[in-house]
């Protein structure tokens, strides 16, 4: 079977890594084939001329350039190139199915709650039952992934949701349920995301290889965004016409779509990754790992402030809406559609790109932040609206760069525990960040809350981009002279320090040898 065979920086070559260096992959063939390290743009173009045709790994990467013309029409891959995979195109299928379906259940949910009892601040609870799990549990999940194959182990966390969803269903549609019902259902859906999650993230480097996992990344963000357009539409009407009820049994049966999928994908297809044992002290190892490798560590910090500050739209949205510019309901639906239509726009645009860089990945952050602040004073409505816009598509584009920048740079086998580390922070911060804004925006008003909200985002995001340039060994250069920029491609740049340019300078000179050595071992042969 066919494993991928992932391109990365190396930990003594990262001098450049907030600049200029591009995450990018390789597929590959061999189970035995070890990590490589991408030093020369003509690695490829270099290799011997064989009698006997081309390798495993040759004819994949042909497949993977014929794939992406069927899609794209080009050679360079596209917006939709991870569609020419057909196990990925069945996975793609069935989440749009299945998210709409959650995006009705998480409105039917709050709206039950709400007519239960009436009280906001229950609302506030469900959500907390339901992010709890991850915030307490979302490591051990990370190492279940490991451990087990990814298909089967979808198919048994998507089975568990439907039923859960079917059980809440048959409590409303009944008449029986009660607040503590809805609590406890929230709770063990969490509970499942704990495994689901990082399975989901990881198990899409299975079906498209490293090659693609960049552009599919944003396709399953463009999808979740899409469906989050459509699936709170749908459960209003829903709502409306048949009640709450309905709407988790349409949920329910969603899961059908992606257990469907899951089923008829071709296994000899998937590019599996090789399983964790099970034995003592595989959580902590995780840790090590993101620890002691700078571009894992910093750009998850990064997230988790973002995820728990900058994300916080719910709770301020609703205050904008009401107290700020005093619209009802259809206006304060029209500031998340707003946002969703900014998302989706960052997420097709994102699957374009075929390099992953952290200098995008900061950028995005840096701008999300500061435009997040300048949004909390717009003056009306209708630019309120147009700004939202935007930061949903700067959001996006920080989300699926950090996705992929974290998926692409992290070992096969250790892939599980560092998502599900990132998801822990990314989502798990919700409790924690969700009162906090909440409580400023209560006492000082919807502008003050997320005007903290940019700021908080922007600061950590700066900071990290200070301490990746760190470790990095780059400087911050201004250029006067007017070839000094076009050298740098820009008034303002970061370049390698003296240090680490003597180092970049070094590791060239050896690759060059290594490169003309084998040229020589080649002609003898």
């Amino acid at each position: 079977m066919e494993t991928d065979t992932q391109s990365v920086t190396e930990p003594s070559a990262r001098a450049d890594l907030p600049g200029e260096t591009a995450v990018t992959s390789s597929a590959g063939a061999d189970d035995a084939d070890p990590p490589t390290v991408r030093t020369s743009p003509t690695d490829e173009t270099r290799a011997p001329e064989r009698a006997d045709g081309p390798t495993a790994t040759e004819r994949a990467e042909q497949a993977d350039r014929a794939g992406r013309k069927a899609v794209t029409g080009k050679g360079r891959g596209g917006m939709f190139a991870s569609l020419s995979i057909r196990n990925y195109r069945y996975y793609f299928a069935g989440q749009v199915v299945s998210n709409s379906g959650t995006w009705m259940q998480r409105v039917a949910q709050d709206w039950l709650v709400l007519s239960l009892t009436g009280s906001a601040f229950a609302v506030g609870i469900t959500t907390a039952m339901q992010f709890l799990p991850m915030l307490l549990f979302g490591l051990f999940g990370g190492v279940i992934t490991d451990r087990f194959g990814k298909r089967r182990l979808l198919m048994a966390t998507q089975s568990m949701m439907g039923g859960l969803a079917g059980i809440l269903a048959v409590l409303t549609l009944t008449g029986v349920v009660q607040v503590w019902h809805v609590y406890l259902m929230a709770f063990l859906t969490g509970l499942v995301t704990v495994v689901d999650n990082p399975t989901r993230q990881t198990f899409v480097s299975e079906m498209v290889g490293v090659r693609q996992l960049r552009n599919a990344v944003s396709l399953n963000s463009a999808n979740f965004q899409t469906a989050r357009m459509i699936g709170p539409a749908l459960a209003g009407a829903v709502i409306a016409a048949v009640g709450s009820g309905w709407a988790f049994a349409i949920n329910a049966a969603s899961f059908a779509a992606v257990i469907l999928g899951l089923s008829l994908m071709r296994t000899s297809e998937l590019h599996p990754g090789p399983r964790a044992r099970r034995e003592p002290g595989q959580l902590r190892e995780g840790l090590r790992y993101v620890s002691s490798h700078p571009e894992l560590i910093w750009p998850i910090v990064l997230v988790g402030f973002i995820g728990t500050f900058g994300f916080n739209f719910p709770t301020v949205l609703s205050g904008f809406a009401y107290s700020v510019f005093h619209v009802g309901a259809g206006k304060y639906g029209l500031l998340n559609t707003a946002m969703a239509i900014g998302s989706v726009t960052g997420a097709l645009l994102a699957a374009r790109r075929s390099r992953v860089r952290l200098r995008l990945l900061v950028g995005a952050a840096v701008a999300f932040g500061l435009l997040e602040t300048a949004t909390a004073w717009a003056p009306e409505y209708w630019v309120f609206a147009a700004m939202l816009t935007v930061v949903g598509l700067l959001g996006l584009t920080f989300n699926t760069s950090a996705n992929s920048t974290v998926q692409l740079a992290v070992e096969p086998a250790m892939r599980g525990r560092v998502m599900s580390l990132y998801m822990m922070v990314f989502t798990g911060g919700t409790p924690i960040g969700g009162p906090i804004v909440g409580w400023v925006t209560e006492h000082y008003g919807p502008r003050i809350g997320l005007t903290a909200c940019g700021l908080v985002s922007a600061a950590a995001a700066a900071t990290v981009a200070v301490m990746l340039a760190r470790v990095g060994g780059l400087r911050l250069s201004v250029a006067v002279r007017r070839a000094q920029r076009q050298r740098q491609r820009g008034f303002v740049a970061l370049v390698p320090s003296p240090r680490a340019a003597a180092e970049l300078e070094r590791r060239v000179a050896q690759d060059a040898e290594r490169e003309e050595q084998q040229a020589r071992l080649t002609a003898g042969l």
